[in-house]
């Protein structure tokens, strides 16, 4: 029998009981054997991925990844053309892209990289339309923008679900869950917040699933069984999202506000055709992508304030000293700041103090 066989054998059980709390234990240790499935159905694409180099991987370029994510024919291509000096092909009809097409936005400063993939339908996780392999694309993503229009303005749940079919979790944060084996021992686990939707036996039937007879476990919030699961996976992907509404000139806009007071999720609406609020749509990428700017002043000389360093805002200056050159990090003995993270102009700091957005760093080796 084959993963996805035994996944659907196991989907039919779970349909067949009865959700209650007797059951949540049984519940969540089929939820984590059709996990740890996916995971080794996952493992066998990629690796037949790297045999075909079917064009559906691409390598990460400039400062960020954004993927756009979204129905055929939804305008993705357009968006692409009008963000970045792509070239992406446009047509009135489904499945214009066949492949992974790369643009560069350029915006404050920042090299951003928007990965134009085929569209998706319903299903795509398991396999329709080459699904899978079109969906890996999004797991190196830095951020997805979830594109949808006034004609289909609620896909979005859907899209989501192909995306967390591959072991992808947006808009999520990692559990704050501790999971170490052990050589002997059994298992032993802490609960530091009385869990009230998991059960011991239950997280050591998971456990035991997936081979971790001797483990210690520190559970530091109160998570579901498929939270638990997503720890012992090693590959589970946290990623933000940004929901756009495009095609807006084809209805009027009391239209369009009403459809942003009756979604559920903040929505950001364009049309990329008529490139109306795309500017906003830049602004929000950049700061969804939590990007901050950092000029570079070599001692003795001016500070170079034409070309920022983009580094991830919380980076320390040990981190960005490394990005410089990796060598640099090892010989650091402090820097200067000039900006809004120190006290006044010059200030000496350590390796370890963070910078803010638009500061003036200078490194002493």
């Amino acid at each position: 029998m084959s993963a996805l066989e035994r996944i659907k054998a196991i989907e039919e059980e779970m349909a067949r009981t009865q959700v209650n709390k007797a059951t949540n234990r049984h519940l969540g240790v089929l939820r984590a054997r059709i996990a740890k499935l996916r995971q080794q159905e996952r493992d066998r694409i990629t690796r037949g991925q790297g045999q075909k180099g079917d064009g559906y991987t691409i390598r990460k370029d400039g400062d960020s990844t954004v993927v756009l994510l979204g129905l055929p024919s939804v305008g993705k291509s357009t968006l692409l053309n009008h963000l970045t000096n792509s070239n992406s092909k446009v047509g009135a009809y489904d499945f214009t892209t066949l492949t992974v097409i790369p643009g560069i936005l350029k915006y404050r400063g920042a090299n951003i990289q928007i990965l134009d993939i085929p569209g998706i339908i319903k299903g795509a996780s398991r396999g329709r339309g080459l699904g899978k392999r079109i969906l890996s694309a999004t797991r190196s993503a830095d951020l997805i923008l979830v594109l949808t229009d006034v004609f289909n303005p609620k896909m979005r749940n859907m899209l989501l679900d192909e995306i967390r079919a591959i072991g992808l979790r947006p808009d999520e944060d990692p559990p704050n869950v501790i999971i170490e084996k052990r050589a002997s021992g059994g298992i032993f686990i802490t609960d530091m917040v009385g869990m009230t939707k998991m059960e011991r036996e239950g997280i050591k039937d998971i456990l035991r699933e997936y081979r971790y007879h001797n483990s210690r476990v520190v559970i530091k919030e109160d998570v579901s069984y498929d939270q638990f699961v997503d720890s012992l996976l090693k590959n589970t992907v946290y990623i933000p999202t940004l929901t756009v509404l495009n095609k807006i000139d084809m209805v009027d806009k009391e239209y369009v506000e009403e459809l942003e007071e009756s979604l559920d999720h903040y929505i950001i609406p364009i049309s990329a055709d008529n490139d109306v609020n795309l500017e906003r749509l830049k602004e929000e990428i950049f700061e969804h992508l939590d990007l901050i700017r950092i000029y570079m002043k070599p001692r003795g000389e001016k500070a170079d304030m034409e070309e920022p360093m983009i580094v991830r805002n919380g980076s320390t200056v040990g981190d960005i000293a490394k990005m410089v050159h990796g060598d640099l990090r090892k010989r650091l003995r402090y820097s200067r700041i000039w900006g809004k993270s120190v006290k006044f102009g010059g200030q000496k700091v350590q390796p370890k103090h963070v910078p803010m957005d638009e500061d003036i760093l200078t490194f002493y080796a």
